[in-house]
């Protein structure tokens, strides 16, 4: 049983090394994880144009179902 998990820890080790990480190891500070956090930027805002877009269309089609649904 150990050796068997000797073996897995073994094996993950080497997988890793093989990963291409988003962070850049010959950089000191937080330039090295300029990739990063370039990537976490692109995301924020994707997420708040995307937002904004939902919002928009919900309260449109809103106000178009309420026009055509009122009662007087």
């Amino acid at each position: 049983m150990i050796t068997k998990v000797k073996n897995f820890v073994g094996q993950v080790k080497i997988e890793l090394q093989k990963c291409s990480w988003p962070w850049d190891p010959k950089e000191k500070g937080f330039r090295r994880y300029k990739e990063l956090s370039d990537s976490t930027v692109v995301v924020v805002i994707s997420m708040i144009l995307l937002g904004g877009c939902v919002a928009f269309f919900d309260f449109a089609l809103v106000n178009f179902v309420h026009f055509f649904t009122r009662i007087h």
